[in-house]
């Protein structure tokens, strides 16, 4: 360690001793409050820990203990969530309570020359009241020295926009893992050497760090395994290495209302849900309709190169993906049902995983049967009609079968106002083999009861093989009714339609708002502009978006946010990165005004217009810019507070803590200050 790094040091004990100085002292002078007095809101206050915290040259053999005194009794509460040791170790330390304090039973062998430190969270509380210790560490070295450097940083949902908390963020030393430019492999092969961890805020503060370069990871573990589970934890990475000793200085600050140490970000971390691996096989095959079979996949996408039945000519079925990721195959075989035999026998040739991980071309067989079940209904109909066909006999009368409900089934609204930019939704319980579309009408009668011909189309989801649009010129002012006879739809098992007639009106825009934006963009980028309700369910989204205007039309009345996707590849969506390819997701923005805001409001028959310029929201992210946002973010967060506990109105909250007091549940903390540096762009 050199002569700074020494001095640091120094200073951030010293900081660390005053801090618990004033915390020890606001507490004793707390402890005469008379009995009836303000309720106690002050956490545990240490006053001795054996061995000394940041003791140096500790044995590296098993079984030491440790013992935090406190002045007062505590508890343990959720140490299985909260409790965490940087670097990790293979057996975890237990915990337990003896007389005021605390005992640390280490259970492993330590590594030699390395600093350790016990993280604590809010696990260690008063044993009353429950109030909480934040942020105790005990810090130690099997070396002669602490590691003492210290850096910032900020984990963020990388769709959402928004703090991602109490997320792990691992640091692994760049010359102690391998390089490999096709592939990252490092938060699978190797174990962290420093270990930090968000908090609520989404703000990371590492400490006990090496001046050299880090590569720098962050994992949500949400099973608390300290494992990265894809498909389960989100993950964020960085490109490149990162070395606090270069990093530029930042600010820390004891935040009184949260109750934790927070600080301006150095690093930037977006997170994300990457892809599971999962072996590519045909897991589950079944026919739960006489017309329909069903190829269940176990991972998604399956490329399969064909398929084919003994007893079905090729044009006899329809392949229908059901899910996004497609591993979900519907199969629906358009054959008279007289003609679809009870087991079709055939066979899929797909790309399926081999005992190394490695895709190969397989031919399986397939076998699907299918035989009609009764429901319980169906039963208990049936029975009924038998009783009554015997005692009609009896009495020499004549019975007719009651008619059976119509199989055919379509999901689509009667009634209601019709969005004329969405039109009319129709999904379907089969592929429709027939639409007689001369059959369908559409009128419409205005208020002098006039009624005349509107022009509809059914038009089919380039998507969704069952879905299909009513498009049709709608206006306001009159009332729209559709009729479709009996027989205008057939689908492909041969049911069809009874008689079905919809009655609508038109969403009057005067009881919405028009939101127009105006956007600069760079020649070439294309962007996707989602307008969301003031808690943040997205309403519409415009696409393609590039330099030019945009309207969102039949706005409710309300508060609205924009987010703003950078659409790299032009697909219309936002997509998640990849660790393991080093791609990041792609950036999704918030909208801030110039005055910092991004929550506006409309109101009906109102008209308002934004300005965005897409490389001002998209600039490259520095440390700057970040502390901005999250300045502003913060000013909006204690706004909304305070005009919460304005409308609950004054409330006795019972003792009341200054940050002097507080200070006590930074015990450990090593520093105020420390390097950082320059975001990269992301």
């Amino acid at each position: 360690m050199n002569r700074s790094s020494r001095h640091t040091l120094v200073v951030l004990r010293s900081a660390v001793a005053l801090l618990f100085a004033s915390a020890f002292l606001s507490r004793c002078a707390s402890m005469m409050v008379p009995t009836g007095g303000p309720k106690d809101s002050l956490p545990p206050v240490i006053v001795n820990m054996t061995p000394d915290n940041f003791a140096t040259d500790r044995p590296t053999v098993n079984h030491q203990k440790i013992y935090i005194e406190f002045d007062e009794y505590v508890q343990l509460k959720d140490q299985q969530k909260e409790f965490f040791t940087s670097p990790q170790m293979k057996k975890k330390p237990t915990l337990s309570i003896r007389g005021k304090g605390v005992v640390i039973q280490l259970r492993d062998t330590l590594e030699p020359n390395t600093t350790y430190a016990l993280n604590f969270g809010s696990a260690l509380r008063d044993n009353n009241e429950g109030n909480p210790l934040y942020s105790m560490r005990y810090v130690f070295s099997t070396g002669p020295e602490i590691d003492s450097m210290i850096l910032s940083g900020y984990t963020a949902d990388g769709y959402k926009a928004d703090s991602v908390s109490r997320t792990f963020i691992w640091f692994f030393p760049a010359d102690s893992v391998e390089d490999v430019p096709e592939y990252d492999s490092t938060i699978f092969k190797y174990k962290p050497a420093v270990i930090a961890r968000a908090e609520n805020n989404g703000i990371f503060i590492a400490q006990n760090l090496k001046p050299i370069p880090y590569r720098v990871y962050a994992v949500q573990d949400k099973n608390d395994n300290q494992l990265y589970e894809p498909g389960a934890d989100q993950v964020g990475f960085l490109e490149g290495t990162y070395n606090p000793a270069e990093l530029p200085d930042f600010a820390m600050w004891y935040d009184s209302l949260r109750g934790y140490v927070s600080a301006e970000p150095q690093l930037y971390l977006r997170m994300f849900t990457d892809r599971a691996f999962r072996r590519q096989l045909l897991s589950q095959t079944e026919r739960p309709l006489q017309h329909k079979a069903m190829l269940y996949f176990s991972a998604p996408h399956p490329q399969i190169d064909s398929i084919r039945f003994d007893s079905i000519p090729k044009g006899g079925f329809i392949v229908d993906p059901q899910t996004v990721g497609r591993d979900t195959l519907a199969i629906w075989f358009t054959v008279p049902s007289a003609e679809l035999p009870d087991t079709i026998r055939g066979s899929v040739t797909y790309f399926k995983h081999d005992s190394v991980n490695e895709l190969q071309r397989v031919t399986e067989p397939l076998k699907l049967s299918w035989r009609f079940i009764e429901t319980k209904e169906q039963e208990r109909e049936r029975e009924k009609n038998e009783r009554e066909r015997r005692k009609a006999e009896e009495a020499g009368e004549e019975w007719v079968e009651p008619e059976k409900p119509n199989p055919f089934n379509v999901k689509l609204s009667l009634s209601g106002e019709v969005n004329p930019e969405e039109h009319l939704v129709a999904d379907f319980d089969y592929p429709l083999a027939r639409l007689d579309s001369a059959a369908l009408l559409l009128t419409v009668t205005m208020p002098d009861n006039s009624v005349s011909d509107v022009p509809v189309h059914f038009v089919r989801d380039t998507a969704m093989l069952r879905r299909w649009y009513v498009r049709a010129p709608w206006k306001t002012g009159g009332t729209y009714t559709l009729t479709m006879p009996a027989g205008t739809f057939t689908d492909i098992a041969g049911f069809t339609n009874d008689s079905i007639v919809g009655k609508y009106t038109v969403l009057d825009p005067e009881k919405f708002a028009v939101v127009k934006i105006n956007v600069r963009a760079p020649e070439g980028r294309r962007y996707i502009i989602q307008l969301l309700d003031g808690n943040g369910a997205l309403k519409q989204e415009r696409r393609d978006v590039v330099s030019g205007p945009v309207q969102f039309n039949f706005v409710p009345a309300g508060n609205i946010k924009f987010r703003i996707i950078e659409d790299t590849n032009g697909n219309g969506k936002w997509d998640t990165g990849d660790v393991v390819l080093r791609r990041q997701p792609e950036r999704a923005e918030f909208f801030f005004n110039d005055s910092g805001e991004d929550t506006f409001s409309t109101k009906a028959n109102w008209e308002i217009e934004f300005e965005m310029d897409m490389s001002r929201i998209f600039a490259p992210v520095t440390m700057q810019s970040l502390s901005r946002l999250l300045d502003e973010r913060e000013l909006q967060r204690l706004r909304r507070e305070e005009e919460k506990k304005a409308k609950e109105g004054p409330q006795n909250n019972g003792g009341n803590r200054t940050p002097s007091q507080q200070s006590g549940g930074m015990g450990g903390f090593g520093g105020m200050s420390s390097a950082g540096r320059m975001l990269n762009s992301m």
